[in-house]
């Protein structure tokens, strides 16, 4: 398993989601254990859509999660800005979700979703319509532009996520340089 500062890459995001909520869900493709601690209630899923992707994997967390917004993440994105993120909910009543915007490319896995997606969702994945940007043409999407997205995460770290051994050892410094920083204030 791989890990940063002998924590693995899930116990670093569950730790920042959990500073903002007391429901974690864990969507996997085929419904195996995480081991990961947390002191909110976590729980680990299957998607319900087999092998249809992060657009399956967004629907089986909305459809299991006990609130009507939820807050989507990659399990490989270790450096996510809580504040960002709060922003990212307290902005999110009025549209069905709330998706960072850096140029043109978004960020569709740090996002917010409402349950109000899930019928859109569900007709893109009955169509073997797989690629979660349009269903932003299909719902009320606000784009978190990058002017604000600077205000809380100048560098874009939580979009960062360890696809690669590169990947890997980039977030390792970032952790060293994280934790440095936090023990000299």
């Amino acid at each position: 398993m791989q890990s940063i500062l002998g924590k693995s890459l899930i116990q670093w995001v569950v730790d920042r989601l959990a500073i903002l909520s007391t429901e974690i869900i864990i969507v996997t493709a085929h419904g195996e254990e995480i081991p990961c601690s947390s002191p909110v209630r976590m729980r680990t899923i299957a998607d319900i859509y087999h092998r249809k992707g992060p657009l399956a994997g967004i629907h089986s967390g909305l459809t299991a999660s006990s609130t009507s917004r939820a807050i989507v993440v990659g399990c490989d994105t270790p450096f996510l800005n809580v504040e960002l993120l709060k922003y990212m909910t307290q902005i999110s009543s009025a549209c069905d979700a709330v998706v960072p915007r850096v140029a043109d490319k978004v960020e569709p896995l740090c996002a917010v979703y409402s349950r109000s997606c899930l019928p859109a969702i569900e007709a893109l994945l009955n169509q073997h319509e797989l690629k979660i940007t349009r269903l932003f043409d299909i719902i009320r999407t606000r784009y978190i532009e990058e002017h604000e997205i600077d205000v809380f995460d100048p560098r874009h770290l939580s979009f960062f996520n360890t696809n690669s051994q590169s990947d890997l050892d980039t977030a390792r410094r970032l952790a060293v340089e994280e934790w440095l920083g936090a023990t000299q204030t």
